[in-house]
């Protein structure tokens, strides 16, 4: 017998005291967090076919459009947006007391997947989660662009992305998780052969320019922010790597703009040096997004807790 839920009120398009069907409002909602029919298919383990003909039924059964199909997935109209709002929480309550589902045969938990930017994973992510491997946590780990990884992960491929910025839309959960400070950084070589702080941007267009990409976000970001002005030039030297990008400015190639957590030690130790410090420097927020849904796998819920604690520090 399959599982139902009374809605007792005549409500947007749906008929008083009409059963609704469980298993069909788990595929909408499904849908609605992931963006795409493929994507809900394979986290639910069904066919795409068949969460197309679902969500046709809870079409018709309710009177009512659910989403706009795209080219890339669908979109939710104003309609779907209150169905998943009046759902959300009890079928996510009621998927926490059917248990966990994320074990493999022997009992242990599935690895937890996560995702971001390589420098951070690099240099604050990955040193911190020691102390959850030692519990027994299984950690499989993808850097990337967040843009893809976003992707990735209402696909279900991941379970916790770091992201550069926050997602748009509703269907994915982020929080806060660390500001990134940006700083001007060249070598002492360098340093010495520029003028005095207040010709600084001017003084700049006479020593190579390294940069992440040929488009310069980071070091574009930081010209408007900090002198007000729009940078026009073309990069010596791009790398797709902040780490080969520190490099090759700590082996006096020129000058570019890091975060300074990946450059703190260089400073410190005199291998870099910092140009200007703005009392307002320029500011990225990270956050911490999670797979749409309720996870199975507990310890999704321990590597997001410990990153939280973690971040602090970085």
């Amino acid at each position: 017998m399959k599982d139902r839920l009374t809605n007792g009120s005549e409500d947007a398009g749906h008929t008083a005291g009409t059963p609704l069907d469980l298993n069909l409002l788990r595929t909408f909602l499904t849908v609605y967090r992931t963006g795409s029919f493929t994507a809900a298919a394979r986290l639910l383990g069904l066919s795409q076919p068949t969460v197309t003909t679902q969500i046709r039924t809870l079409e018709r059964q309710s009177g009512r459009e659910l989403f706009e199909r795209r080219a890339r997935g669908v979109t939710p109209v104003p309609y779907a947006d209150e169905l998943a709002a009046r759902i959300v929480q009890p079928l996510d309550s009621l998927a926490a007391v059917a248990g966990p589902a994320g074990s493999t045969e022997d009992g242990t938990a599935d690895p937890v997947h996560l995702a971001g930017p390589a420098e951070l994973l690099s240099r604050c992510v990955l040193p911190g989660l020691a102390p959850l491997v030692e519990q027994g946590v299984r950690l499989r780990v993808t850097p990337g662009l967040t843009e893809p990884l976003l992707d990735d992960l209402r696909a279900g491929r991941h379970d916790l992305v770091i992201a550069t910025f926050r997602p748009r839309g509703r269907t994915l959960a982020a929080v806060p998780l660390t500001d990134e400070e940006f700083v001007l950084v060249t070598s002492p070589a360098w340093e010495r052969r520029l003028g005095a702080p207040e010709h600084l941007a001017a003084a700049l267009h006479g020593v190579p320019l390294v940069a992440y990409a040929e488009d310069l976000p980071i070091v574009r970001r930081y010209w408007r922010h900090v002198f007000g002005r729009r940078l026009v030039r073309q990069p010596a030297l791009t790398m797709p790597d902040l780490n080969g990008v520190k490099a090759a400015v700590v082996g006096g190639t020129g000058f570019t703009v890091l975060p300074r957590y990946l450059c703190a030690e260089e400073l410190a130790s005199g291998a870099l040096v910092q140009l200007l410090d703005p009392e307002d420097p320029p500011i990225n927020t990270g956050f911490l997004v999670q797979r749409p849904g309720t996870s199975g796998n507990p310890h999704v819920a321990l590597v997001r807790d410990h990153l939280l604690r973690a971040a602090r520090d970085w």
